[in-house]
């Protein structure tokens, strides 16, 4: 446990707010990552860009989600906090468009500050490995001026959007994107356990129409789909 933590832990039990509606304080003790070795085909300057952030293997998790998604399967992946979800998916996504460049994704996010989020971190992904003109990404939501969505549409590999832009923005207007429905190769719903309830009831029914109108233009896009909290 670092120093930081245990001085945050001192401060919280000699609160007294805070120590007077704590039930228990229980230490987990330290297990060492199940780490293995990037995959044969991984991209060189993929495992390049990613030494260069400090990360020199793969968790058992992210090489196996790789391995799957390769193998053309649907996918959901279950893993705590900050256990490395988000590479689950870019890896091999960005590793097949980069293979096939005339493929698209789907990115859906539940809010669009999430999006905003993934957004930069992919673009800083694609710029280290000198991919972001070749595999353009960008956000599809409410806040899209109107100017730019046409060349959105046209241009870019990946889309990232939320589930109420999918279904009043994009659904109702395939005819205007054939071409992305045609190419399109892989579909992202992360934080899947935000859909529950009448909300993932709707959303489900959206995603049905998604996987018609993509059969519509002969496409069979592969789903991959992310939660921390969700049990298995």
């Amino acid at each position: 446990m670092s120093d930081k933590v245990k001085t945050i832990l001192s401060r919280w039990r000699s609160h007294p707010t805070v120590a007077e509606n704590v039930v228990e304080w229980r230490v987990l003790a330290q297990k060492p990552a199940d780490m293995v070795g990037f995959p044969e085909n991984t991209s060189p300057s993929l495992i390049e860009y990613l030494q260069s952030q400090g990360i020199n293997a793969l968790y058992t998790h992210q090489a196996q989600a790789y391995k799957k998604i390769n193998q053309g399967e649907n996918v959901a992946i279950v893993s705590g906090t900050a256990s490395g979800k988000t590479l689950c998916y870019n890896l091999p996504v960005i590793d097949s468009l980069r293979k096939f460049p005339e493929g698209r994704a789907l990115y859906l996010f539940p809010t669009k500050a999430l999006a905003q989020d993934q957004l930069m971190g992919l673009r800083d992904l694609l710029t280290g490995i000198n991919q972001s003109t070749q595999i353009p990404v960008n956000i599809y939501d409410g806040d899209t001026p109107q100017h730019t969505r046409s060349l959105i549409r046209r241009q870019s590999s990946i889309i990232l959007t939320n589930p109420d832009m999918l279904h009043t923005g994009i659904l109702p207007h395939h005819t205007a994107w054939k071409d992305f429905f045609t190419a399109l190769r892989f579909i992202v719903i992360d934080e899947m356990h935000a859909y529950r309830g009448v909300f993932g009831s709707h959303v489900a029914n959206v995603i049905r129409r998604l996987k018609r109108i993509s059969r519509f233009y002969g496409s069979q896009p592969q789903f991959i789909l992310t939660s921390a909290t969700i049990a298995n």
